[in-house]
């Protein structure tokens, strides 16, 4: 009997187990909005309802900071898609604390289906957060935010396997993720980190760290953190180019070592890369 599912307000039996602890509601009893939650702490419900209304100061306030486009309140609270989608999920994610089946993925969904970014109830999110534009953002169920991070459109926190369990990025605090970028697996970004437009994060990444390409690089670890505010994501080294400049470099060094120097016929272009790999 051990081997099968039971609904948690009925009893009705739904069939095999598929995993340990992952609560079941029957079709009946999720239609009819009849179900049993988990016996609510009333402690622990004031406090969530509590930081919905700190962040929502803290999400607002933050826009005004971070994109040179916001002029009014009103203007922020109808037009931003970003701060719609997060308000939202504040509130989903209380339902979802509570232990409260359907109601939480239904406003997950109204609000992707207004904003086009899809953030699941079980995700933990800081403070100042702030998705820029958004369209095309997912943030998976075990994902964990820190506080200060930025996000453009396009960037995913997404999980590699189907296990139960954290499979989703933890992300640090003071962060900064470009454009279409992708941050896959529970691995965990640390504190002021900045990751380039476009980039595939598959591996932790260290405090301080500037990461870009595919598979994600880290091109550069200063000691000093990065600016509390920083939207400078497309600013980034291109490793491919540092390389080629240093072999460029060490195939002068051994020519001039061999004495070796072009013939007066041969056509020669010389490429700059510059300190950061950037621009010919």
């Amino acid at each position: 009997m051990n081997n099968f599912l039971n609904c948690l307000s009925c009893g009705k039996k739904l069939g095999t187990k598929a995993h340990e602890e992952h609560n079941n509601f029957c079709a009946e009893c999720v239609m009819k909005l009849e179900f049993k939650t988990q016996e609510i702490n009333q402690e622990h419900a004031n406090e969530h309802l509590q930081k919905i209304l700190d962040f929502f100061i803290s999400d607002v306030s933050c826009v005004f900071h971070k994109d040179p486009a916001a002029h009014t309140l009103i203007e922020v609270l109808t037009s931003y898609p970003g701060i719609k989608a997060v308000l939202l999920h504040r509130i989903s994610h209380f339902f979802h604390e509570l232990g409260m089946p359907f109601i939480p993925r239904y406003i997950s969904d109204i609000a992707r289906e207004l904003t086009a970014i899809e953030i699941h109830p079980g995700a933990e999110i800081g403070s100042e957060f702030f998705i820029d534009h958004g369209a095309g953002v997912v943030i998976g169920e075990t994902a964990i935010v820190g506080n200060n991070v930025t996000m453009y459109s396009g960037v995913v926190l997404g999980g590699t396997h189907l296990k139960q369990g954290k499979r989703h990025p933890t992300i640090g605090n003071n962060v900064v993720i470009g454009t279409g970028a992708k941050v896959l697996g529970p691995i965990t970004v640390g504190d002021n980190v900045r990751i380039g437009a476009n980039s595939v994060v598959i591996n932790d990444v260290p405090d301080g760290s500037v990461v870009v390409g595919v598979p994600g690089r880290i091109v550069s670890r200063e000691g000093e953190k990065i600016k509390r505010i920083d939207l400078g994501h497309g600013d980034l080294p291109d490793p491919l180019s540092i390389i080629i400049s240093k072999l460029e470099e060490r195939i002068r060094e051994m020519e001039s070592k061999l004495n070796i120097t072009p013939s007066k016929g041969d056509d020669f272009i010389e490429i700059y890369y510059g300190e950061q790999g950037g621009g010919i």
